[in-house]
């Protein structure tokens, strides 16, 4: 087991309770949506390419509209089993290395989609996988910010994200550090520097 198995367990246990029309943070996305789009990346290799290139967004849409009309328990039993045998994420170590961020945000995108949510307890293997995650993907996500920027965990890890002076600092733990990179704006975490300097590093598009 490992934090993507644990976040695809824990994930699915929550779309089962909450049902198909709840809000996510993912923009335009209810439950349902979030959930086709889970199972469009692990079912359809000809439709995934279009999650991330614009030119073949449209049929990605269509294929993942088709995932999200099916009946809700068997949307969700597909998230909750994962590929086929034969898919490489089968294999624990590939999917802890391509799924373990994918899910461990979109897990959050539901949780903190509903009122009054609470970050969890702190998870020493989540916080690892977090951190480097972040540690991978901070700086292309934040490349166009117009102010330097440093990720710092409140153990006091450091990661320059955009160099640049003047420079923003986000001290947070390693999930909401994470969640701050993938663009999500329900976060706690504390800023550190110029308020205008601050507004401009939040209000900007962060993501890949």
């Amino acid at each position: 087991m490992g934090v993507a198995a644990d976040e695809r367990r824990e994930l699915s246990a929550l779309l089962d309770e909450l049902g198909p029309d709840q809000p996510t943070l993912c923009e335009g996305w209810r439950t349902r949506d979030l959930a086709a789009h889970l199972v469009l990346r692990e079912h359809r290799p000809d439709a995934a390419p279009g999650i991330a290139v614009p030119a073949l967004a449209s049929y990605t849409r269509k294929v993942q509209e088709g995932y999200s009309a099916q009946p809700w328990h068997e949307l969700v039993e597909q998230v909750r089993s994962g590929p086929a045998w034969y898919w490489p994420t089968k294999i624990g170590p590939v999917d802890e290395l391509v799924n373990g961020a994918e899910f461990l945000v979109h897990h959050e995108d539901v949780r903190r989609g509903q009122p009054n949510w609470a970050p969890r307890q702190a998870d020493a293997a989540r916080d690892a996988a977090a951190w480097r995650t972040v540690k991978a993907m901070a700086k292309l996500s934040l490349r166009r910010s117009p102010v330097g920027v440093v990720l710092r965990t409140e153990s006091g890890e450091e990661l320059t994200a955009k160099a640049g002076n003047p420079t923003v600092a986000v001290v947070g733990s390693p999930v909401e550090l994470l969640l701050f990179v993938f663009g999500r704006n329900a976060v706690q975490v504390e800023y550190q520097g110029d308020p205008d300097d601050v507004a401009r590093v939040t209000s900007m598009s962060r993501g890949i």
